[in-house]
């Protein structure tokens, strides 16, 4: 019966993705608009109920398993996959552009002026210090999700080394309660997930006539999706058949999670999809989804890193500087421990890219080039890092179900 059901599902949400396409190729601006207004609403509504969800997710789970051994070799072998997916994410993509190096871009005036102005004062150092809450609220409101980790790791932290008093049993209960209302919510969300995902796939198909077609941006579009795509369908795969698990098995559980990464273009604000997926199609136990989950959509960004390198590398190459295998190198793991720092948000990668960049003194105005088509490179890079936290998740769980009772 609930085979039946998530078929029904699937075939719901693919027809709608058909439709979508088909209605955004017609080129009805009165239609246009509408899509983009159920989009823009539906996007609010995954970014509203993903903030307090990763905050509750981390407070109930340390509050629970803070003083136990069991959080240390959750955290351990979260990143220990974390580090080694993301590595492995940035490798393929470095292999690649070595293969297939593009050609240069010709960069014109009006490329410069794409660029939002209001950017190019960001620095790494104040992004990272960003993430460093000098208050509770501001985090909460702003949407910073590393900051919002911090903050209910520290929640958490303290509820778990709290003395056993009614105050504590009554305030972990209130959490619960709240917690339950949230995925309450998101099962209603989903419910109505066809109409999201119709009108984001006309919104994506109207929009996407507008790309250009120099060469060079396409041979630097091919290297970014082609890597991202191996690490999809090949590297990940791998992984998990050496922990012994069915990939197939664990991708197609995880397409609720997979579909809304693709249109939402934001691994934070799919959480709440990804957390009931794995919970109540894979059978994880809470215990490491609610922990391994949100601290994944933070630091696991195996498509941020390929992204940052090959940008960063083309960037350079279009500067005129020499790319040594050392240069290469030392930018391959510059983009891993960047994109670990990175916020699972839209369009996250292109500003810590844009950010590294005016730091290293490149022309970050070929980025203006670049954005028309970082859309549709956002989404395959979402997929893949939802895909490998999902991936991360299972096999942590694979790794301790008899220890985690």
């Amino acid at each position: 019966m609930i085979k039946n059901k998530q078929g029904k599902q699937i075939i719901i949400w693919i027809s709608a993705l058909i439709a979508g396409a088909i209605l955004g190729c017609l080129g009805i601006s009165f239609l246009n608009r509408v899509f983009n207004f159920v989009a823009e609403v539906f996007t609010r509504l995954f970014q509203f109920i993903a903030v307090p969800t990763i905050a509750l997710a981390v407070i109930t789970t340390l509050s629970e398993l803070g003083a136990k051994k069991n959080t240390g070799k959750i955290f351990a072998h979260t990143i220990t996959y974390t580090l080694l997916t993301t590595f492995c994410a940035a490798l393929i993509s470095l292999i690649l552009y070595i293969i297939f190096t593009p050609d240069n871009i010709i960069l014109n005036n009006a490329a410069q002026n794409v660029l939002p102005k209001s950017l190019s004062a960001l620095s790494y150092s104040g992004y990272l210090l960003s993430i460093i809450p000098n208050n509770i609220l501001q985090p909460l409101i702003s949407g910073n999700v590393l900051s919002v980790i911090l903050i209910s790791a520290a929640f958490g932290l303290g509820l778990s080394f709290m003395k056993e008093t009614e105050n504590k049993t009554a305030l972990i209960k209130v959490l619960y309660g709240v917690q339950e209302l949230l995925f309450t919510l998101i099962r209603a969300l989903i419910k109505a997930l066809p109409i999201g995902i119709l009108a984001f796939s006309a919104q994506l198909t109207s929009q996407i006539s507008s790309g250009s077609s120099i060469t060079a941006l396409g041979q630097y579009t091919a290297i970014v999706i082609g890597g991202n795509l191996i690490q999809i369908f090949v590297i990940i795969p791998l992984f998990l058949l050496v922990r012994r698990l069915n990939p197939f098995h664990i991708f197609k559980k995880m397409s609720p999670a997979l579909t809304v990464a693709f249109f939402t273009k934001s691994s934070a604000g799919t959480l709440p999809v990804t957390l009931s997926s794995a919970e109540n199609n894979l059978k994880i136990n809470p215990q490491v989804s609610r922990f391994v989950l949100p601290i994944c959509t933070t630091v696991n960004m195996n498509g941020c890193a390929a992204f940052i390198l090959v940008t960063s590398l083309f960037i350079m190459q279009n500067a005129g500087i020499e790319l040594t295998f050392g240069t290469m190198l030392v930018w391959l793991f510059i983009s891993v421990f960047a994109a670990i720092g990175n916020a699972g948000v839209p369009m996250g990668c292109y500003f810590l890219t844009l950010s590294l960049m005016s730091g290293a003194g490149a022309p970050v105005g070929l980025l203006g080039v670049i954005l028309p088509i970082y859309a549709v490179i956002d989404m395959v890079e979402t997929v893949e890092n939802v895909w490998s936290d999902s991936a991360v998740c299972a096999m942590t769980n694979k790794d301790l179900e008899k220890e985690i009772i």
